[in-house]
């Protein structure tokens, strides 16, 4: 490609509503303009760039067995109603009207349609098991579209279903796919960690996420400093190194503590360490009200506590239902003779001498004890971890296990063991080898094709401009014609774009009559892994530069020898 025939239309400053840098630079490379919140335009090459990602997909899912097939991106309520998310979805759930006043819906995801296509055309357990996945466009009605295309509305996936005779076997399917995840993400060039996850609006029991690393990402993960474990914060599990909550048995005292709600606040008053408090949090699980306790420098997951008490619905009660409850202003609740059902977290088993709210406006106790005051409390892991816990994975009686540690990530994938959530409410069944009717099991497979783009550019960058992977960049090399109007430095550049294309690289010629400068400032904006720069004095001695995107210095390299050397660092570097 010619850049005088590139549609590439850079920009030299940041634009003003772009806030995270994939945007931005996404933005000033040329690559993406906005139509809407959330929703997007892409330009050549940020669509090359895409294509690239979901080659490497198609390329180890085929592999894998897996068959790619093309589901509508409207689909009819009838199938949501079927599976009850109709209405549990929520509201990014864009809902439309045809003509005929039919209900319908953009799909976010297609576990329903996928699922019917299946129970109309599966029958027997000698089509099982069956994987089939889809590359497309997707809309999410997300309240606060953000960050470009980390989270837009309209966006393009990857997204598959497998299916299966019984669990073992979906099973068996879920760790390949994880397995294959994987390779795909070692292919983009990405460091990235496969962690323990929520299952979040997709159900199931069990799932991971793939997170590329990344100072921007969205979310907090903690893995291991020594084995492979890996979660989402709210998920993960570790053990506080931190003293044993028990500062010795003493008298129940209340406190007058006036106007002093938070934990600070009373701890700073009462001059007592944090974790010393036993704080009470007030929620609803299932419409039902219960206390829930965790140490004073500890928060409460909730994703924990949904699991451990097993519940569907859980939310944090209002300030008018606190005090209904408790008898006191929100801030001030604790377990002491309490009439709620109690859950608290396994730090203040056994604790003696904490301090709590007191179920009273403006007092707090002194004195709280686990068997005096809180017997009868259901334990469990229900705190978010820290970095420093220990590791309960790797080797439980380990004498030294290892210590969680803090990373940012942004969600590219993530694999789920679905079982029956869909195939059972939609009746795709199958007659298994005595004739019985049986229920499908199901996994789905998930991978944010445009969110990888993103991420890659959020890993991957520096002052001037994106640092492309070599496998997913646009353009592999940009050949730049310092003086394009010489003709020794045309006629040579010419050459070697001939002989990179002929050898299967991706290239540009940057043929534009502007100034060196400009032309180097946008091949590093762009990102292209590797320059060559053909100029009249480099030619006098035969010579053009050769230069990575990510060395400071540039090679002096012979004419006939250039196209050569590059090709062979590219294909060394696509892996």
């Amino acid at each position: 490609m010619r850049t005088t025939k590139l549609l590439l239309p850079t920009l030299k400053e940041d634009p003003a509503d772009a806030d995270v840098v994939s945007h931005k630079l996404l933005l000033r490379a040329g690559m993406l303009r906005q139509v809407a919140r959330g929703i997007y335009d892409f330009l050549p090459l940020g669509l090359r760039a895409v294509h690239k990602v979901a080659r490497i997909v198609r390329e180890e899912l085929d592999l894998a067995g897996c068959q790619e097939v093309l589901l509508p991106l409207v689909s009819p309520a009838e199938l949501w109603q079927e599976s009850e998310r109709w209405d549990k979805y929520g509201k990014e759930l864009l809902r439309i009207k045809d003509r005929h006043d039919r209900e319908f819906c953009l799909g976010p995801t297609h576990e329903e349609v996928m699922t019917d296509l299946v129970r109309r055309d599966v029958r027997s357990y000698r089509d099982l098991p069956l994987n089939l996945y889809q590359i497309a466009t997707k809309f999410r009605d997300e309240i606060r579209p953000r960050f470009g295309l980390m989270r837009g509305r309209e966006f393009i996936m990857k997204d598959g279903y497998s299916f299966h005779v019984d669990y073992e076997d979906c099973r068996r399917e879920y760790e390949n796919m994880r397995a294959v995840y994987t390779r795909i993400f070692r292919r983009c060039g990405l460091t990235f960690r496969v962690v323990e996850a929520d299952t979040g609006a997709i159900g199931g029991s069990m799932s991971h996420e793939f997170q590329v690393l990344a100072e921007s990402g969205e979310d907090l993960i903690l893995s291991c400093s020594k084995c492979e474990y890996a979660a989402n914060v709210e998920k993960a599990l570790g053990k506080s190194t931190g003293a044993e909550p028990r500062y010795g048995h003493s008298t129940l005292e209340k406190v007058e503590t006036p106007d002093l709600r938070t934990i600070d606040e009373v701890s700073a008053f009462m001059s007592e360490p944090p974790e010393r408090f036993v704080k009470t949090l007030i929620y609803f699980a299932d419409g039902k009200a219960l206390a829930v306790l965790c140490r004073g420098d500890d928060q409460i997951s909730e994703i924990k506590l949904r699991a451990l008490i097993k519940c569907s619905e859980l939310r944090l009660a209002d300030g008018e239902e606190i005090e209904q409850l408790t008898g006191a202003p929100q801030g001030f609740a604790g377990p002491v003779a309490i009439e709620l059902r109690l859950v608290a977290d396994q730090t203040l088993r056994g604790c003696e001498g904490m301090v709590s709210g007191a179920n009273k406006k403006d007092a707090h106790y002194r004195g709280v004890d686990h068997e005096a005051h809180f017997p009868d409390a259901q334990f469990g892991d229900v705190r978010v971890a820290k970095a420093g816990d220990a590791c309960l994975r790797c080797s439980p009686n380990a004498a030294e296990p290892g210590l969680l540690e803090a990373h940012r990530g942004i969600e590219v994938g993530q694999v789920f063991y679905l079982g029956q959530k869909y195939s059972q409410p939609l009746g795709a069944t199958f007659l298994d080898a005595d004739g019985n009717e049986r229920i499908m099991e199901m996994g789905t497979y998930g991978i944010g094709i445009t969110r990888t783009v993103a991420a890659a550019i959020e890993q991957n960058h520096d002052e001037r401009g994106i640092v492309w992977p070599v496998a997913i960049a646009p353009y592999e090399v940009v050949i730049v014609a310092t003086k394009w109007d010489d003709d020794a430095v045309r006629e040579a550049s010419e050459a070697i774009y001939e002989e990179l294309r002929a050898a299967g690289i991706d290239c540009v010629l940057d043929d534009r009559d502007e100034r060196a400068g400009v032309k180097f400032n946008d091949a590093d904006l762009v990102g292209y892994p590797f320059r060559i720069t053909v100029g009249p004095r480099g030619l006098k001695d035969g010579k053009v530069e050769c230069k990575a995107r990510t060395a400071t210095d540039a090679d002096e390299i012979a004419i006939a020898e250039a196209a050569g050397h590059v090709a062979s660092l590219v294909r060394q570097a696509r892996g």
